[in-house]
């Protein structure tokens, strides 16, 4: 009889032993499938998407720092000839080359229309850059080409690239909200075979969750990598590399927001244009190393004096800067212009072709109103530009201000802008 229940026990034991078995090596599988399901997703959303987003981005580099340099530092006779095609033909071969590799990666029906459109516009701009490998082999220079043009050109592919890298990072981001759906699943699957299996295996069902955990930890952090690098790349892209200033691509950004905000608050606000006097025969005069220094000592005075998180400094281009202030009367405004006025003439900037002082100085127009329905957006810049106009004839090193934002000046209103030294 005992020998019976032995074998009974023996029995259950070994079904016991075979049911966890069974059940562990179910928990294996299980786990090592949904581990590479997961290994396979997180491949598709941040490798499948990162490695195309950072090929378009060598692209737009590549545009914006090399081949524009190229070409300016050729048309300033900074580089011969013969340099210049070779950077031209280098830097097309390699836009060809990772917009093939771009091309080839995996694309839904639906994206291929844009691609086409993008190398269509890619092709476009590299017929532009080729007829001035062109020009340039054959012996002339490059005296002649308009920077505007190709500034433009470059400005318009950027557009397009742009357009492209945004659509891929929103791509990667709806990627992972599959995933993170296929995972949360995958883990409901999991709990009930858990609940299914023996208690003598929840030690490794717990294992396998934990690992999971992990998975989820690191993919995490992952995210916030790679929400930074974005961040780093549209900070990049609205600073002038030059000063660190904000660049005319952010003030139009600005511009348009501030000027809203006032209005609805019915507040002060005030535009400032600046531009340092007789800049052109200082850079002619010291070289353009110095003339780097020039603008970088101005700025560095505009962010020393411009303090508060609602001021805004830009520089627009070359010489010019912009300045956007709000909650500031025409007194503090006035002030802030002289005080501007005063620190650029302290840095004490040797300027010996300078008609009005030894040293470096700027003009300033600026235009101080109480915002309302009533404003015309585009007049403040107008008139900010009319009154560094006038600042510029009445003798320079100075401000001129007006309150006056009228689209027409009468004249009898044109005395009433200051003009101070």
């Amino acid at each position: 009889m005992q020998l019976i229940e032995a074998f009974k026990l023996r029995s259950k034991l070994s079904f016991l032993f075979i049911l966890i078995t069974f059940g562990l090596i179910s928990i294996v599988i299980m786990g090592r499938l949904h581990i590479e399901a997961m290994k396979k997703n997180i491949d598709n959303v941040y490798f499948g998407s990162l490695v195309p987003v950072t090929e378009l981005n060598e692209i737009v580099q590549t545009y914006n720092n090399r081949l524009f340099n190229t070409i300016y530092q050729s048309k300033r006779q900074e580089i011969t000839p013969t340099q210049t095609t070779h950077e031209i033909h280098s830097d097309l071969k390699y836009i060809e080359n990772k917009w093939k590799i771009y091309e080839s990666h995996f694309k839904r029906d639906n994206e291929k229309k844009y691609d086409i459109y993008v190398g269509l516009e890619i092709k476009n701009i590299n017929n532009y850059f080729t007829r001035i490998y062109r020009v340039t082999k054959n012996g002339r220079d490059l005296k002649a080409l308009n920077i505007n043009i190709l500034e433009r050109k470059i400005a318009l592919i950027n557009t397009v690239l742009e357009k492209l890298i945004h659509y891929e990072v929103d791509m990667a981001s709806y990627e992972r909200k599959i995933f993170l759906y296929n995972y949360t699943q995958s883990k409901i699957q999991l709990g009930v075979i858990l609940i299914l299996i023996m208690l003598a295996i929840f030690t490794i069902s717990l294992y396998v969750f934990r690992s999971i955990q992990k998975d989820q930890t690191q993919l995490e952090l992952t995210t916030k990598k790679l929400k930074k690098a974005n961040k780093k790349l549209e900070n990049v892209s609205y600073t002038d590399s030059l000063t660190g200033l904000h660049n005319r691509r952010y003030f139009n950004h600005v511009y348009e927001r501030e000027v809203k905000r006032a209005k609805r608050s019915i507040s002060y606000i005030t535009f400032m244009m600046l531009d340092i006097d007789f800049f052109k025969q200082y850079n002619d005069t010291y070289g353009h190393v110095e003339g780097d220094y020039a603008l970088k000592s101005v700025s560095k005075v505009l962010q020393d004096t411009l303090k508060r998180p609602s001021d805004y400094v830009f520089r627009l281009g070359g010489e010019e800067f912009g300045v956007l202030v709000t909650d500031t009367d025409e007194s503090n405004s006035a002030k802030l212009a002289r005080d501007i006025c005063d620190a650029i003439r302290e840095r004490k900037l040797k300027h010996e072709k300078s008609t009005v002082n030894e040293f470096v100085t700027i003009s300033i127009g600026v235009v101080c109103c109480m915002a309302d329905d009533a404003l015309n957006d585009a007049i403040l810049i107008s008139r900010a530009d009319e009154m560094l106009y006038k600042a510029k004839e009445t003798g320079r090193d100075r401000y001129v201000i007006t309150s006056n934002v009228s689209a027409a000046i009468p004249k009898t209103d044109a005395d009433k802008d200051a003009i101070c030294a």
